[in-house]
């Protein structure tokens, strides 16, 4: 029952780490402070969000709020690695989203040197099947994931219809 245990804690343990969100070589220039209206789509579900990223003497503040502003998650990028701020408890999810983000956000004149490995043709780009981003203007995309999900993502104070 303990080897069935300690193997099932390695499996997961070997997944959360074979699953890591790629992170840009060096960070990427980004006119901050930044908040984004994301909006989830996955099968009938939706779901609204508000992001704020933020820019800190040590890294970037990366805040997902419901629209009652009650927080979702939050994260601090510092030295090229995620960090819990707050008492939130880990999400995963919410670290996927905003490394998907910070790809999709990445000026294309710094892309390559920061992704390598992304894909660029005219109004996308994409990183293999884990992300895939469709621009309708710069700041406003769609960023299919490759668990299915879709975020339609808008600057907040300039919403544009899809």
């Amino acid at each position: 029952m303990i080897g069935r245990l300690l193997l099932s804690a390695c499996l997961l343990l070997l997944c959360a780490c074979a699953s890591k969100a790629p992170l840009p070589e060096h960070s990427p220039h980004l006119s901050l402070p930044m908040q984004l209206h994301i909006l989830r789509e996955q099968a009938e579900q939706r779901q609204d969000w508000l992001l704020v990223i933020q820019q800190e003497t040590a890294g970037l503040r990366w805040s997902l709020m419901d629209p009652l502003g009650i927080p979702v998650a939050r994260q601090r990028l510092v030295d090229g690695a995620w960090q819990a701020d707050g008492l939130l408890p880990p999400n995963p999810q919410a670290r996927e989203l905003f490394a998907a983000l910070l790809f999709a956000l990445t000026p294309a004149t710094e892309l390559h040197d920061n992704y390598p490995l992304a894909r660029v043709e005219t109004g996308r780009r994409d990183l293999g099947k884990r992300w895939n981003v469709e621009y309708r203007q710069p700041q406003v995309f769609d960023l299919h994931m490759e668990q299915g999900v879709t975020y339609r993502v808008s600057p907040l104070n300039d919403e544009v219809s899809p």
